[in-house]
C-alpha cells in the first residue's frame, strides 16, 4: 500500500506542477485553489509512504515520478520540444525509478497501512 500512496502523491506532483505554470504567479485564482488541494494531497500521500519506505528511495521515486509525469505531458499536449535524445533521457529517467522499487528493502508489515 505504501508504494500506491507514492505512485499518487507522485502523479498528483505532476497536477500541481503543471498548476503552477498556469496560475500567472498565483494571480488566477481558479487554478491556484486546485492547484494548492493537489499539492497538500501529494504530500498527504507522499508522508504515508514515508512511514514505510525509507525517505531515499520514497523522495526519488516520488520527484522522478512528478518529472517523468511533467515532462511526458509536456512534449504531448503543451508543445514542449520533443527530441530522440529527449525521449531516451525520460525512458532512462523512469527505468531508474522502477529500479529503486525492485531494490527497495520494504520492511515488513506495510499491509496494516
Amino acid at each position: 500500500m505504501a508504494w500506491f500512496f507514492l505512485i499518487v502523491g507522485g502523479i498528483l506532483e505532476v497536477g500541481w506542477a503543471l498548476g503552477l505554470s498556469y496560475s500567472d504567479g498565483f494571480t488566477n485564482i481558479k487554478v491556484v485553489i486546485p492547484t494548492m488541494i493537489m499539492l497538500v494531497v501529494s504530500f498527504y500521500f507522499f508522508a504515508k509512504a514515508l512511514k514505510y519506505i525509507p525517505i531515499s528511495t520514497a523522495y526519488a521515486v516520488f520527484t522522478g515520478l512528478g518529472s517523468f509525469g511533467t515532462a511526458v505531458v509536456g512534449m504531448m499536449f503543451l508543445g514542449d520540444s520533443v527530441s530522440v535524445i529527449k525521449i531516451v533521457l525520460v525512458l532512462t529517467l523512469i527505468s531508474c525509478i522502477m529500479g529503486l522499487k525492485f531494490v527497495s528493502n520494504q520492511p515488513t508489515g506495510e499491509e496494516n497501512v
